[in-house]
């Protein structure tokens, strides 16, 4: 009964074996970069006197999966729950000049959609062109006239794959989602992460929760990038806005020259259901199966696959330092359950888990070697690796991999660790509840 939550996904990795004659190469503001430059720009990522090649390891991994380029000389920042997020976001609309595109599985009507909405229509009306897109199913619960607003001062508005059939486009299947939350300004700019825009991130997640509040806050992660990397980011956006069938976008400086913004080697990746296989999925097996120290994972949804059951494991076998960081909490029970089912088996392997307290997490990162880092709308569930559309950044390089593993050693403080002993002295009701869910473990 229980063989379903173990199956494999099917087609999902494309040959991982690394070519060691194939030199890395980088791309970079006008387009890639000679040997010499890549070979320079590298060596500076590393830190002085290591004498590893886990850096090394892992570029070529990256550079081995197909699809977009490693770019260098861009500037990463992380954003730590909604707050510091929309801010951030806010002041990038407030400066836009040019254009703004925006995509986002959930956009509330609320006080913060509310807030979004004011800010992209000032910025319309201005004359700065203002494209948005939106799943149907994540927003469904907003009310059309909320969109309609937003068309009348002269938005371009795209609905995702909408459920009502009457208003399907050519190719519709009901399970597919825009999962994705990516916001570009003026071409110069990309944020993206886990945070949509709703006003359940109003709160941070590290404050003291006070007695009476009326809701737990999330703890969440985003990315503001600017360089090269940008244009990537806005493709991926172009490129949805065009396979959804949306009006020819109006004429605007999309692709600017680019600018060095910093050191950071950066791989934008757009996941489909179009594709044969999920290149972060991809991408995530293959630098935990490289991984030397340790593998960090942060995750909201954690509904794995024999492949990524087997890669953590097999990490353990070799040494490698692997936690999980997942919900104490959740806003899907059935998920929550899913989860838990697979405790027992990576416990029992050595797998160290942890449980955030205090908070609603729902980020999606993960450090490996402290050189690996992603952030995104990835979870690590089968709907995300097979039915939705997602977005996530890969960092390479180890100042913010220390900035990663900062974040992940804060969220630890505020977490609780599982150990085996206690969790098969659990009830009986949560067993029930483990074993139910772990059927659905497919469908999630």
């Amino acid at each position: 009964m229980l063989l379903v939550g173990c199956t494999s996904i099917p087609t999902m990795v494309p040959d991982m074996a690394q070519h060691g004659n194939r030199p890395v190469q980088l791309e970079g503001a006008h387009g890639p970069l000679s040997a010499k430059q890549s070979k320079a720009i590298l060596a500076k990522l590393k830190k002085d006197g290591d004498d590893t090649n886990i850096f090394d390891k892992h570029l070529a991994l990256e550079a081995e999966i197909v699809g977009s380029p490693l770019v260098t000389s861009n500037k990463v920042e992380l954003l730590i729950d909604g707050p510091v997020t929309y801010r951030a976001m806010l002041e990038a609309i407030k400066h836009a000049k040019d254009h703004i595109n925006m995509e986002s599985y959930i956009i509330e009507n609320d006080e913060i959609g509310e807030l979004f909405a004011q800010s992209l229509i000032e910025k319309q009306l201005a004359g700065v062109q203002v494209n948005l897109i939106y799943d149907s199913f994540g927003s469904s619960s907003t009310p059309q006239s909320f969109f309609d607003k937003l068309k009348q001062s002269g938005i371009n508005v795209l609905e995702y794959n909408p459920i009502n059939p009457l208003m399907s486009r050519k190719g519709w299947q009901f399970n597919q989602r825009d999962h994705r939350k990516l916001l570009v300004v003026d071409g110069q700019q990309a944020f993206l992460g886990g945070i949509n825009i709703s006003s359940v991130y109003s709160s941070g997640s590290f404050k003291k929760i006070k007695p009476n509040a009326k809701q737990q806050p999330w703890r969440d992660t985003h990315l503001r990038i600017s360089g090269p990397v940008v244009n990537e980011f806005q493709t991926l956006f172009i490129d949805t806005w065009n396979k959804q069938h949306g009006k020819p976008l109006p004429d605007k400086n999309y692709f600017p020259t680019q600018q060095l913004m910093g050191k950071e080697v950066v791989r934008a990746i757009g996941s489909t259901p179009d594709e044969e296989f999920s290149q972060i999925y991809a991408t995530l097996l293959s630098a935990i199966n490289s991984a030397e120290s340790q593998v960090f994972l942060t995750n909201a949804y954690f509904v794995p696959d024999i492949k990524l059951l087997t890669a953590l494991k097999d990490a353990v076998a070799r040494g490698v330092d692997t936690r999980l960081l997942l919900p104490d909490k959740t806003d899907s029970s059935l998920v929550y359950y899913a989860s838990r089912s697979f405790y027992d088996e990576l416990l029992s392997a050595g797998v160290k888990i942890y449980e955030r307290q205090d908070a609603l997490l729902h980020a999606k990162t993960a450090v490996i070697d402290g050189v690996w880092s992603t952030i995104g709308s990835t979870n690590l569930d089968w709907r995300s690796f097979v039915n939705n559309q997602e977005i996530n950044a890969v960092i390479l390089g180890q100042d913010f991999g220390a900035q990663m593993q900062v974040m992940f050693e804060n969220d630890l403080a505020a977490s609780k660790a599982i150990t085996l002993e206690a969790w098969r002295n659990r009830s009986i009701s949560a067993r029930i509840k483990e074993r139910a869910a772990r059927i659905w473990a497919t469908w999630l």
